[in-house]
């Protein structure tokens, strides 16, 4: 007989405060976009009813980073944008997360030129990559429920001997498939 038997099971939920605090850093992330270019298309339409990024909890786009602590950037970054985009990624309040969406946000793209940064991963430390040109929507998702997973686990990123925090660098494999058109093309001369 102990603790349990003397208190009603029905009122009472036990459970560890990291896990609580977890839970509610995953469900009510507010993303900071820094949307350049054409993935910053595919970033809003993330956010609309088909896809409806609300279900987790991220309804609210912040674009004071003060207020935000996901950083998704998404579309080319050019060397005059670059310290902007720093500065915006120090200030926001740990944790912070970051998401580097499509091939110039993480490569540079097509875009292999003096002006355009090859990979904002030089400068900010990213958590996850979210290949394509532009990705869709649902790799974006995907690439959403990569950091709440990673917050469940441990919560706060991992930092260095140095105290820099230390990227994570995950990669989201595409998941879609090309399908041929439901209607056949008969051109007729």
């Amino acid at each position: 007989m102990g603790i349990e038997a003397a208190i009603p099971t029905d009122n009472i939920l036990t459970t560890q405060l990291r896990h609580v605090v977890n839970w509610a850093r995953r469900s009510s992330m507010w993303p900071m976009p820094f949307a350049t270019a054409c993935c910053g298309i595919e970033l809003m339409a993330t956010a609309s009813s088909r896809y409806d990024i609300a279900r987790f909890g991220m309804e609210r786009m912040a674009f004071s980073p003060r207020q935000a602590d996901l950083l998704i950037v998404a579309g080319r970054i050019s060397v005059k944008m670059l310290p902007v985009l720093q500065r915006i990624y120090e200030q926001m309040t740990e944790p912070k997360w970051v998401i580097s969406m499509g091939a110039c946000a993480s490569t540079g793209g097509v875009f292999d030129t003096y002006a355009t940064v090859q990979g904002c991963d030089q400068f900010i430390p990213v958590d996850v990559y979210v290949p394509g040109c532009p990705p869709r929507p649902e790799q974006l998702l995907e690439g959403v429920m990569a950091i709440q997973r990673i917050i469940d686990s441990d919560g706060i990123p991992p930092k260095g001997p140095d105290g820099k925090r230390i990227p994570l660098g995950v990669t989201i494999q595409p998941t879609h498939a090309v399908k041929p058109q439901p209607v056949g093309l008969n051109v007729q001369s």
